[in-house]
């Protein structure tokens, strides 16, 4: 899927100056090797497509990170950083749209493409920053609660147009060099998810836009690598994504506040299903596990709250 993902990109490049990093975040499963293969095998050269190894899986950030860092194959840095997934394949012009749209749009120092499914259906990759009231919202999943906290709802219904948006999902993301240089790369702290919220919002605090751009669209099979979409047991790395989001971006009190206000929302939503006779969304023990983890976070040692926060 890598190689396919490649190869789209690769056609996508045509007419573009720059290079393509595939990053193996120390797979040690045999991909890199493979990848290396069709790479050759494809005719591919090392000034046009590299296969990088980061000799650590540290996560999502950290192989772009990994790759970013590479930079080009003559050792500059380029203008502009695209990021892609494995399982994102851009379609025509995909590439290119993003490139014309920062060029002509100042303001903007990240864009995002449209992103659909296998059968055209799209994918809501457009968002809110994350609050304590959203929180609340996201966990009752009630619809009269839903309309009175409208402005709070993370997910934003995709625009019909180019413009901002306060963050986008990062399977297909152009991001300005110079953008980059201000803010600094990924936050490493961040395993999986929650990373390109972070980005975003650190990039509004320095005063630059992201903007979703309809105009590129990419095809992404979604949740192949995590497996999110079938999840029985929500991954610890999500739990510690979530609270050094809120923790790192708006202090420890209001991390504090939006995990009582998640808990208090998931107990709506399961008194209102329990009310009808129907199960909770949420994997079973959801809220205990996410109550359990926030309390040993901000309450355990030092060491503990070091590895998920940072320093400070």
């Amino acid at each position: 899927m890598t190689l396919e993902s490649a190869e789209a990109a690769v056609r996508e490049m045509q007419g573009i100056e720059g290079a393509i990093n595939i990053v193996d975040n120390d797979s040690g499963d045999g991909s890199e090797a493979l990848i290396c293969e069709g790479v050759a095998a494809r005719g591919w050269t090392s000034d046009r497509v590299r296969v990088l190894q980061s000799g650590r899986n540290g996560g999502y950030g950290a192989g772009n990170n990994f790759g970013i860092r590479a930079g080009l194959p003559d050792g500059t840095a380029p203008d502009l950083v695209y990021i892609l997934n494995s399982d994102a394949f851009p379609d025509a012009g995909a590439i290119r749209a993003l490139i014309d749209y920062l060029e002509r749009t100042p303001r903007a120092g990240l864009a995002g493409s449209y992103i659909h499914g296998p059968d055209g259906d799209p994918h809501l990759t457009t968002f809110r920053f994350p609050s304590v009231a959203s929180e609340f919202e996201g966990a009752a999943r009630f619809g009269p609660i839903s309309r009175l906290l409208a402005h709070r709802v993370v997910p934003v219904a995709l625009p019909q147009n180019s413009g901002p948006v306060d963050w986008l999902a990062g399977a297909s993301m152009m991001v300005r060099q110079s953008v980059l240089d201000r803010i600094g790369l990924f936050d490493e702290t961040f395993f999986l998810y929650f990373e390109e919220t972070d980005l975003c919002l650190r990039a509004a605090r320095a005063g630059f836009e992201t903007h979703y751009v309809p105009e590129s669209s990419v095809l992404h099979l979604g949740s192949v690598s995590t497996g999110m979409k079938t999840w029985s047991r929500v991954p610890d790395y999500w739990y510690d994504s979530r609270l050094h989001y809120f923790r790192k971006n708006h202090g420890a009190a209001v991390a504090g506040a939006a995990t009582l206000a998640h808990l208090a929302g998931g107990l709506v939503h399961r008194a209102r299903m329990g009310l009808t006779g129907r199960r909770a969304v949420d994997p079973p023990g959801y809220l205990r596990r996410l109550l359990s983890h926030d309390m040993r976070a901000m309450t355990g040692p030092s060491a503990r709250r070091q590895e998920l926060f940072g320093a400070e």
